[in-house]
């Protein structure tokens, strides 16, 4: 099954870090990012858990919960967790999921259904494509989804930039242009009439364009 935005996350029972999850129920009324990995004692994604638990307090703020997944057993996770502290400077405090019969990577379309059962004798290399960020919103639909190579470390920043957007955006019939961040001028939808608009947006905004009218970002 091909995941696109919007589609429902799919759900799944799982062994993790911190017991046993059912990931919908886990979400609970918030929202979750929930990052992958192809192998536990790698080198980038080392990097990478460990700069997400420095993060985790902003994302906490945002009421975002994050889960990694790597397709080895949770006992593996612990042991690399004690790794990612000594040489990140930082505690892995969220969930790891262990996915050792490779079922949610399959669930999650990032390996095939005929890649087997069991983690056992893969590499990072056969796992290759366990590298995608998804976030999923309170209605447990994906909001996102990023995909890198093993070579190319994840920018955690620009997940929390596209959590500002998504959140506002949801709120307020405004997007966000290129590069924003928080705080920055936002678009008026095309699907807000100019007389909506005077009524939504009090304080005006600019319109170099008739489709293109820039205003202050809501509060």
């Amino acid at each position: 099954m091909s995941l696109r935005i919007n589609d429902t996350a799919p759900d799944f029972v799982a062994e993790t870090t911190q017991g046993t999850i059912k990931f919908h129920e886990w979400i609970g009324d918030g929202w979750a990012v929930l990052f992958s990995h192809p192998k536990d004692f790698t080198p980038v994604c080392t990097t990478e858990l460990g700069y997400m638990a420095g993060l985790q307090p902003e994302f906490a703020k945002r009421n975002v919960k994050i889960i990694g997944l790597s397709v080895d057993p949770v006992s593996d996770h612990s042991k690399w967790a004690a790794d990612i502290e000594e040489t990140q400077g930082h505690k892995v405090t969220y969930p790891m999921i262990g996915d050792p019969e490779l079922k949610i990577a399959k669930l999650y379309d990032m390996l095939p259904a005929d890649a087997g059962e069991t983690s056992e004798g893969r590499t990072a290399a056969n796992n290759a494509t366990v590298r995608t960020v998804f976030v999923i919103g309170p209605d447990k639909k994906i909001k996102l989804q990023l995909i890198y190579p093993m070579t190319t470390g994840r920018n955690f920043d620009e997940v929390l930039r596209v959590v500002d957007s998504i959140q506002l955006t949801a709120k307020h019939k405004v997007a966000t242009p290129v590069n924003w961040k928080s705080g920055e001028d936002v678009i008026i939808t095309p699907a807000v009439s100019d007389e909506e608009a005077k009524a939504k947006f009090p304080g005006g905004w600019k319109s170099p364009k008739p489709y293109l009218r820039i205003t202050a970002q809501p509060k």
